[in-house]
C-alpha cells in the first residue's frame, strides 16, 4: 500500500484547506486510514480517523467540530477538511493507514509522505 498525500498548503486562519490521501493497491476498503500531524518541537499527534466502512470516526478534542474526515472508496481517497483553520494547526499533516477492519488506536503500518499546513495569524 502506497499513501499519496497533497492539498497543504498556507492559509489565513479563519480558512479552510482539505487534505487528500491517496491510497494505492486493492485493499483500500480493508484499511482503517486516518491523519497525524507534527509540528516544529512537538511529538506527533493524531488528528482524525475513519474505519474501514467509514462507518466510526474519531477526531483530537483540539480539532472537533472544525475537521471532518471522509473517505471515497471509488477514488481510493480520504479526506480531511479543515475548516476554521488556527496557527496552532500548523504542522505537518501525514495519513496514514492500518490494513485492519477493527477499529481502535490507529499505528500506521503505511504512511503517506507529509504535506505542510500553515496558518497565518
Amino acid at each position: 500500500v502506497q499513501l499519496q498525500a497533497s492539498g497543504g498548503g498556507l492559509v489565513q486562519a479563519g480558512g479552510s484547506l482539505r487534505l487528500s490521501c491517496a491510497a494505492s493497491g486493492r485493499t483500500f476498503s480493508s484499511l482503517t486510514m486516518g491523519w497525524f500531524r507534527q509540528a516544529p518541537g512537538k511529538e506527533r499527534e493524531s488528528v482524525a480517523a475513519i474505519s474501514f466502512s467509514g462507518g466510526r470516526t474519531y477526531y483530537a478534542d483540539s480539532v472537533k467540530g472544525r475537521f471532518t474526515i471522509s473517505r471515497d472508496t471509488a477514488k481510493n481517497t480520504v479526506y480531511l477538511q479543515m475548516n476554521s483553520l488556527k496557527p496552532e494547526d500548523t504542522a505537518v499533516y501525514y495519513c496514514a493507514a492500518d490494513l485492519t477492519t477493527g477499529w481502535g488506536r490507529l499505528s500506521g503500518d503505511y504512511w503517506g509522505q507529509g504535506t505542510q499546513v500553515t496558518v497565518s495569524s
